[in-house]
C-alpha cells in the first residue's frame, strides 16, 4: 500500500458474529483500514452507488461479501457489480460458509476476484481474514492506489 493512506473495505455480512470476528481481524492487524458494515444485498449496492443513506460512503478499496444475504443474495450482487463499468474495477473477495463448487464455479463466472470459504474454528477464522487483508494490503497494486 502507498504511504499511510487507509483502505477501506465493506463488509457485506449479515451474521453479527461474523462481522465482529471480521472487524477484529482487521483491527489487529497491523495495517490501518477502515471497515464499513451492510447487512443485505440490496444494501451493498446502495452503498456501492452511493445512492440513499450511503450517498457520503467512501469507495471502497475492497469488498468482502458473503452469498448467503437477505433481500439479494450474494452471487447476484456480484453479477450487478461486476456488470457495472463504474464498479466492477473493484476488487470483491467472496468471504463465505459455503463449500459447494457450484458456489466457487458462479463466484468465479461472475468474477470474483477471489473465494475464502470461513474456517468454522475461530482462530482460523482470524487467520483467514489477515492473510486477505495482507495480500490485497501488500502485495497487490488496487486501482487508485
Amino acid at each position: 500500500m502507498s504511504g499511510n493512506k487507509v483502505m477501506e473495505i465493506l463488509l457485506v455480512e449479515d451474521d453479527p458474529g461474523d462481522v465482529l470476528m471480521t472487524k477484529e481481524a482487521f483491527e489487529d492487524h497491523r495495517v490501518p483500514n477502515r471497515v464499513s458494515v451492510v447487512g443485505d444485498g440490496v444494501s451493498a449496492l446502495e452503498f456501492l452507488r452511493k445512492q440513499g443513506e450511503f450517498e457520503d460512503a467512501p469507495t471502497p478499496d475492497l469488498v468482502l461479501l458473503d452469498l448467503n444475504l437477505p433481500k439479494m443474495d450474494g452471487l447476484e450482487v456480484l453479477a450487478v457489480a461486476k456488470g457495472d463499468p463504474m464498479l466492477r474495477h473493484i476488487p470483491v473477495v467472496v468471504l463465505t460458509t459455503s463449500d459447494a463448487q457450484e458456489d466457487v464455479v458462479g463466484s468465479y463466472s461472475l468474477h470474483a476476484n477471489a473465494y475464502v470459504t470461513k474456517p468454522v474454528d475461530f482462530e482460523e477464522f482470524i487467520a483467514a481474514v489477515r492473510r486477505i487483508d495482507e495480500f490485497f494490503v501488500s502485495v497487490v497494486r488496487l486501482p487508485g492506489r
